[in-house]
């Protein structure tokens, strides 16, 4: 009877699946602390920010004293947009706390100015505050104009559209998704690799009959296997218990996970990059941490990378894991689908073109 490398993979994937959960460390770390992350983010959440997002309706009068008062507001950020249906699109996903517009009229020696204001239900939480800190400008620039009697500015009354709410779970969890399987996948298996390198167990396999593919393949779609539970865990707990978005149901949860196993594939050769160059398995968590915790702080998994300085916003974005983040929130909270992520999906490409070359050189199996 000819040897079956089908029966070999299938019994190394059984074999390893068993094993993670023969670890109770992995599921707490995997699963329960990404729950924890999800409810204490999502409470910070919403309390709102403490500056407020807003842009200049097209043709607004921006040469003038009162615009200028606005622009110094530290509590106000003004984004500018190349085209009416950038600002359009924007406000529309409810990213705006308001569009604002500004008229001057110099008819007679004392020249007044009208504000209006337009905002979105998405914005319901932000936008309160907004008017306030727009009325406290307004006074502030009233005060200086010494000896004058009467309003020169008038706010007038805010025009709401409806449209989809954005909640802060819709940002917290596709980041939880991505810290959870980063770290865990690391972990998993750079530790399994090496332990088998070590225990001499990779050495009897390759001994064996057993290809070397199917022995990394059975490795990795165990890891695989327990994630994708872990993930879809995540996603119906947000749906169910704390309102996540999933724009198109099935079809982005389904959607969510082709982009997952995109990015395990991607993690699974960076540790086993990193089991193959450690000398120990007390190096490993180093390695680890050098490579996920720049990425946790600078990929949008706990806040936007919009608070960060432009020039390292330029390297936020280089980052895969922002590039799985980024394609999540697409996918789930825009309805957007796979082929409207081709940037992310491309720059995570490169990434693992870069990854498996390292491998191909460093990869050891004594």
């Amino acid at each position: 009877m000819p040897y079956s490398q089908t029966r070999a993979l299938w019994a190394i994937t059984r074999a390893s699946f068993k094993a993670i959960f023969n670890q109770p460390a992995a599921i707490v770390f995997s699963l329960l602390f990404p729950i924890i992350f999800i409810l204490i983010f999502g409470a910070f959440g919403n309390r709102g920010p403490v500056t407020y997002r807003i842009a200049i309706e097209p043709g607004s009068d921006t040469a003038n004293a009162f615009y200028a008062a606005l622009k110094m507001n530290p509590q106000i950020r003004i984004a500018n947009f190349p085209s009416a249906d950038e600002l359009n699109h924007e406000f529309g996903k409810g990213r705006l706390t308001a569009v604002i517009g500004i008229t001057v009229s110099k008819d007679s020696t004392t020249p007044k100015f009208t504000v209006s204001t337009r905002s979105t239900s998405a914005a319901s939480n932000t936008f309160p505050g907004f008017r306030q800190t727009l009325e406290y400008t307004r006074l502030r620039f009233e005060l200086q104009m010494a000896g004058l009697k009467t309003d020169i500015v008038s706010v007038e009354k805010p025009v709401i559209s409806q449209v989809k709410k954005y909640r802060q779970i819709d940002f917290v969890l596709p980041g939880q998704l991505g810290f959870s399987i980063l770290f865990s996948t690391l972990f998993g298996i750079a530790f399994t690799f090496f332990n088998l390198r070590e225990q001499l167990v990779l050495k009897r396999f390759y001994a064996s009959p057993v290809k070397r593919i199917h022995i990394l393949l059975g490795i990795g779609m165990s890891r695989l296997f327990f994630q994708l539970i872990n993930v879809i865990v995540l996603i119906l707990f947000g749906h169910f218990f704390l309102n996540f978005t999933l724009q198109n149901g099935v079809v982005t949860v389904i959607e969510m996970l082709v982009m997952t196993i995109y990015m395990l594939f991607l993690l699974m050769g960076v540790g086993l990059i990193f089991s193959s160059i450690v000398k120990s398995d007390a190096s490993i968590p180093l390695w680890i941490n050098l490579f996920g915790f720049p990425q946790m702080m600078l990929s949008g998994t706990f806040f936007p990378i919009d608070v960060f300085p432009a020039w390292l916003q330029v390297i936020c974005r280089a980052l895969p894991l922002t590039q799985f983040n980024e394609a999540i929130r697409k996918i789930s909270f825009e309805g957007l689908h796979l082929t409207d992520c081709w940037k992310e999906i491309g720059i995570m490409g490169i990434w693992i073109v870069v990854f498996y070359v390292i491998l191909a050189r460093v990869l050891k199996w004594e």
